[in-house]
């Protein structure tokens, strides 16, 4: 364009001429580049004004040139472009002056600047006011100097144009006179019955020329309480007290001790009397002894004992001067064992809510909320259950309770009410569209599709009949579902598939499956498994891990938040509660748990102040340290413990990242409201002192903990630091103390300095986990989505992946290098992803940073890349928010690595940025708005490396669910489960899966695998399908041309109707030019003592009636049971890739468990075709086909009539076909005529 021409040809000529100054000499330099805008808005703007506004001191004052390029390289000039640029201005381009509504280029800038040999320096400060009294005039200086960059003789350097100083005027300030603060109240001239007291303030002025108004003086009332007359109290015994307010009895005394339940004595307790409650009378002194003077027998006051964390107990003594003994409860804040559950009702109806809570003391007061909002009492009349009758539509919301005790208060998880208006049915009975996907040979006549539709049931609980609707939990659970389906035929052209559709939906009970959750437990450092570990929920245990770590535990299916603490009987290993987050309608989850090395013991003197360090990193300064005073050891009885103590303290470092997938509980507190709120942690302690023979466990009181500030990068988090303690039954952190300020002289590992520290005071006895932590304001949600594959298609998003994410704290300077971790969390995706707690702020936006990881049944899945260039329709996260994030996937610097994780910064979201409103980091007070948002907003990404599989059934049934955008529903939809003699998955509280390996020989690329399963030995499904699998075989990367394939079969056993055992007829059946060349001895074996006996007579295929029993890896079968069919085929899967009935691998592994083996080698090429004849001899090739064709058409003349041969594989109909003949017969005829 016009004004792109002109704008280049005067940058090429200021380029070429440039401006010469009269101080400088010499040749021109240039600037770095400068792009300070991105083309988003307007246009793109890189104005000098701005330039020199972020960059001050690079950009002289004069330019003499400048030169333009794109992000890409490409000078301004030619990309055709209309573009602006000056040289007192800078260079701009604006969207709308584009051609075709081309956007501008991403532009680079730098400048042509003259180097200066002589320039002044800067300008000193102004020098002092040279008046000597107030509201005076004076004069101020300020200096420079002239100076060379050249040792060239005085003579001969320019000399700098300008003065060397300059003068202003100046004022002092003006006089003034100000009262003093007035001092302190003298002695009132009466102590009762009134008199006066007085205060005064002095006049501070700077000349005598001024005066301060106002009085020097205050004189006020004081005195004013009537004076005493005699007490009028009578006592039966004794005398009154001075105050008038009980009986004394002189040379009387009460004596008494107060310890713990656990026997140690409580100091500090104040002891105070029914009558005075408030009047501190004793106090415990460290043995838990007291004593009250002047104790009247025969009072009848009662003796009230409190302690802070420690129930408050009023105690009547038996007489004085017996000494008493009193046990004190430590306080428990309250914890919801009872939560409210989900409910539908039709309008007009009833329904109970109900909660309960414990605590010490025991929670008294129950507030019900309806979608946050506080019932009235008085209206609804509820205590700790809540009963509505009359529904109406609008009382549907979630509701919840909050108990209260005097430790605390905490709010349930809430229960939603569906009230179904009346007339409307709560289950509608036309099915929904639901689209299977067909095999890929599977081309339906007249039509391109690869689908079917075979319809469902909605996906929403109803209400069914209830015997009796006001209680906590109903007998039955309703759900739409499959009420009764149709057998069709999908005509796929060659062959058919039967299908089995949904016709008619209903309400009915619905199918509650069995939680499970599943695992296995390792050291965080070299991953050895906690063999035979204990495992307890809340005093009760309740299982043990197996020799490789592994754990199954069976929970309610309500559960949502499980406390599982797993205990190591040799003592190697930490005892570490785990908080499980689960969806209270998911079938199964399956989590990988790491715990932390015990540390070695260490004996110490507890006659004397010992000193503990806090710290793991090798060559850095301890966190912190634990002093321990001397002869604070003590008993489970009270008995103070003399002599060598074994003691060993683990500390969590923050500093190691490896340690951070082993915090124990799950960083959370309650506040005071009840809610559950996130805590970040400076570091993580586990104490174990035992005595001398190592048997019996020891407390401590009095301990310090000392915190080195140098380690809270944060500053603001210095005065929030607090010491917590982890409450082992409900995985909850609470509070044990603030800390104080403390200075310091201490060893470093390089010389002595002087260190300000953070100390806290804390006493060791029933809990043993400590954590040095702050609780964090700054709080975000992160929104995440697991896929099957990196199409990253809507309708194959995973559930049941567990997201973790590590909260960094970014070292000083280096925003890409984390310092240390300060939070780590896992949720579970559900049918609309996952949104994961997290740290952020507002102002830096790598002030906080996460490294997000994801796994499956075990199997670490891939996260969307970030090299070689940062595509956001791969990420799932828009521009220009992407570059703010600063995404980066674990392998974006070195290739090398895994390419399972990313780490990403976490600004808070502006919500004045319409760029950042839209995910994927949302407000903490957006929970709603993340759990909500729809598939198509921002989000973070991850992707199973599979290969390409298939799966038909015969018998609908989803595994997985299409995404909803709300995410409200269960994780396996069990309604769409039909009890039918062909359901590939016979029992839904139950799921089953078969795997058997095929290991493929003699092809360089992989090769499809399928398995044709049938019924085989039950009267309703011989010979009937259930379905097919198609899966790709994986590379052994060990063994050149050598694959193997995991592939799944319909396993044997009983039917829906649990009568009696079919056993499946499977055919596996590679593609291509194979043929099998072996069989598993021992599979052999089985299957012919096993009758009846299938024949193998087939060398391509290999047929079989699936076993029974649950074979293993020696017989190349694999078989898994679990609640959820997808947890079942994970863990089948990565036993059949690692060749073990234990163990787990997602590299294949083709010369282990191997159960067929298929010779598929590459097929040779006999002749060369023709596109290879054109390549090396194309004359020739043109004159042959050219002959072919003159003989060809001779032969078609002298047959009286064409024959058409139809390959089934074509698409074209009969008459096309006779189209062609008819043609051809008319062009043979006029031939004959011009012949004749």
């Amino acid at each position: 364009s016009t004004g792109s021409r002109s704008e280049s040809d005067r940058g090429r000529r200021v380029a070429a001429n440039p401006f010469t100054d009269s101080q400088t000499t010499g040749l021109t330099e240039w600037t770095s580049w400068f792009n300070i805008d991105h083309p988003g808005g307007n246009g793109d703007y890189e104005r000098l004004e701005a330039i020199r506004f972020y960059y001050r001191e690079r950009v002289c004052a004069r330019p003499t040139a400048m030169e333009v390029r794109t992000t890409e390289w490409v000078a301004a000039k030619d990309t055709g472009e209309v573009v602006h640029s000056s040289l007192d201005k800078g260079f701009w381009c604006i969207n709308k002056e584009q051609p075709l509504g081309r956007i501008c280029s991403n532009y680079y800038v730098r400048f042509q600047c003259p180097p200066v040999q002589s320039y002044w320096s800067d300008w000193s400060e102004w020098g002092h006011c040279s008046a000597t009294t107030c509201d005076d005039v004076g004069i101020q200086v300020r200096q420079r100097k002239c100076v060379s960059t050249q040792p060239m003789p005085l003579l001969l350097v320019p000399a700098c144009q300008g003065h060397h100083s300059e003068r202003r005027e100046c004022s002092s300030p003006p006089c003034t006179a100000k009262w003093s603060p007035w001092g302190r109240w003298g002695v009132c001239s009466a102590t009762c019955g009134g008199g006066r007291r007085i205060r005064r303030r002095t006049c501070v002025r700077t000349s005598v020329t001024v005066q301060c108004k106002g009085r020097s003086q205050e004189v006020q009332k004081c005195g004013k309480s009537p004076c005493p007359v005699k007490c009028q109290y009578v006592c039966p015994e004794g005398h009154p007290s001075e105050d008038c307010s009980h009986c004394m009895c002189d040379g009387h005394v009460l004596h008494g001790e107060v310890h713990s339940v656990s026997g140690v004595p409580v100091d500090g307790a104040t002891v105070s009397l029914t009558d005075q409650p408030k009047v501190v009378r004793a106090r415990t002194d460290s043995k838990g002894q007291f004593r009250i003077l002047g104790f009247c027998s025969s009072s009848s006051m009662m003796v009230v004992i409190k302690k802070e964390k420690f129930v408050p107990a009023t105690v009547s003594p038996l007489s004085n001067n017996i000494l008493f003994f009193f046990l004190l409860l430590h306080t428990a804040k309250p914890h919801i064992v009872k939560h409210p559950e989900d409910k539908v009702r039709y309008e007009g109806g009833r329904v109970q809510f109900c909660c309960k809570a414990v605590g010490s003391p025991v929670p008294d007061k129950y507030y019900w909320y309806h979608n946050g909002t506080l019932l009235d009492r008085k209206v609804y009349k509820y205590e700790e259950d809540l009963v509505l009758r009359d529904l109406k539509p609008e009382q549907s919301g979630d509701y919840y309770c909050k108990a209260n005790s005097p430790a605390g208060n905490i709010k349930s998880t809430p229960a939603s009410l569906t009230v179904i208006p009346k007339g409307q049915p709560s289950c509608n009975s036309t099915p929904e569209m639901h689209l299977i996907r067909l095999p890929l040979d599977c081309v339906q006549p007249g039509t391109n599709s690869k689908y079917y539709n075979a319809g469902r049931c909605p996906h929403n609980k109803c209400a069914g009949s209830l015997d009796f609707d006001t209680r906590c939990g109903d007998d039955a659970r309703f759900c739409c579902g499959v009420q009764s389906m149709e057998s069709q035929t999908i005509d796929c052209g060659s062959y058919s598939l039967p299908i089995k559709a949904v016709t008619v939906c209903g309400c009915q009970k619905c199918v509650q499956p069995t939680v499970l959750v599943r695992g296995r437990v390792v050291t965080a450092d070299t991953g050895e498994p906690l063999r035979f570990g204990h495992i307890y929920i809340g005093k009760e245990r309740v299982g043990t891990t197996g020799f490789q770590g592994s754990f199954t535990l069976q929970v309610p299916p309500d559960t949502q938040r499980l406390v599982v603490n797993f205990v190591d009987p040799s003592q190697l290993f930490l005892d570490t509660p785990k908080v499980f987050i689960l969806d209270k309608k998911t079938g199964s989850i399956y989590h990988d748990v790491k715990v932390m090395r015990k540390q070695k013991p260490i004996d110490i003197d507890a006659g004397q102040t010992n000193t503990i360090d806090l710290g793991e990193i090798e060559g850095e300064d301890p966190i912190g340290q634990l002093v321990i005073p001397p002869n604070s050891f003590h008993k489970d009885s009270g008995e103070i413990y003399e002599g060598t103590v074994k003691a060993s303290v683990t500390f969590i470092d923050p500093r190691n990242i490896t340690t951070a997938a082993a915090a124990p509980g799950d960083l959370n507190f309650v506040d005071d409201e009840g809610d559950m709120l996130p805590l970040r942690t400076y570091g993580m302690f586990s104490v174990d002192f035992r005595d001398e023979a190592n048997k019996e466990i020891l407390g401590a009181g009095g301990v310090q903990v000392l915190l080195d500030t140098q380690h809270v990068k944060m500053e603001e988090h210095v005065p929030q630091m607090k010491l917590w303690s982890l409450n082992p039954d409900t995985g909850v952190w609470e509070e044990e103390g603030d800390f104080s300020y403390t200075k310091t002289t201490t060893g470093g590992r390089s010389k002595r300095e002087e260190r300000t520290f953070l100390i806290g005071n804390m006493e060791i006895r029933e809990r043993r986990l400590f954590n040095l932590d702050v609780p964090e304001n700054r709080r975000c949600f992160v929104k995440v989505r697991a896929y099957m594959s990196d199409k990253f298609l809507p309708s194959e998003q995973l559930e049941g992946v567990v997201i973790s994410l590590i909260n960094l704290e970014p070292k000083p300077g280096y925003s890409s290098n984390p310092r240390a971790w300060g939070r780590f969390d896992s949720v579970l995706t559900g049918p609309n992803g996952a949104c994961l707690p997290a740290f952020c702020d507002a102002l830096r936006p790598d002030a906080y940073t996460a490294y997000v990881t994801a796994m499956m049944g075990g199997e670490e899945l891939e996260a969307a890349p970030s090299t070689p260039k940062m595509n956001p329709n791969i990420i799932g996260v828009s521009q220009p928010y992407l570059d703010k994030i600063d995404y980066q996937r674990s392998d974006h610097d070195d290739s090398a690595l895994k390419k399972t994780a990313f780490r990403i910064n976490l600004p808070k979201p502006n919500q004045n940025n319409f760029d950042e409103t839209n995910g994927p980091i949302y407000a903490y007070r957006n929970m709603i708005d993340c759990e909500s948002a729809p598939v198509d907003a921002n989000h973070f990404r991850f992707f199973r490396v599979e290969k390409d599989k298939y799966e038909y059934n015969v018998v609908p049934f989803e595994e997985r669910r299409l995404p909803l955008l709300v995410a409200k529903s269960p994780g396996i939809d069990l309604t769409t489960w039909t009890g039918d003699y062909l359901s590939w998955w016979p029992n839904p509280q139950e799921f089953r899966a078969c795997f058997i390996k095929v290991k493929i020989h003699g092809q360089k690329e992989e090769v499809m695998v399928r398995s044709r399963n049938l019924g085989g030995t039950h009267r309703e499904t011989k010979g009937k399908l259930y379905g097919i699998r198609d899966i790709r075989s994986t590379r052994d990367m060990r063994e050149a041309n050598a694959s193997a394939a995991c592939v799944e079969f319909k396993c044997s056993g009983m039917l829906f109707d649990q009568a009696e055992v079919d056993r499946s007829l499977i055919s596996v059946l590679p593609q291509g030019n194979c043929r099998r060349v072996g069989t598993n001895n021992l599979l052999h074996e089985y299957l012919i003592k096993h009758p009846p006996v299938i024949p193998n007579n087939e060398s391509h295929a290999f047929t079989m009636l699936a076993p029974v029993d649950p074979l293993g890896h020696n017989y190349g079968i694999y078989t898994v049971t679990d609640q959820n069919p997808r947890v079942a085929k994970e863990i089948a899967i990565g036993r059949c890739f690692d060749g073990t009935s234990d163990g787990f691998s997602r590299e294949m592994k083709s010369d282990t468990g191997v159960a067929l083996t298929f010779s598929c080698p590459e097929r040779k090429i006999s002749r060369e075709s023709l596109f290879q004849r054109l390549q090396t001899n194309p004359g020739q090739t043109l004159s042959q086909m050219a002959r072919d064709m003159r003989e060809s058409r001779g032969l078609q003349m002298q047959r009286s009539s064409t024959q058409v041969v139809v390959y089934p594989s074509e698409q074209q109909s009969s008459t096309q076909t006779r189209r062609i003949s008819s043609t051809t017969r008319r062009r043979m005829s006029t031939r004959a005529q011009l012949r004749q």
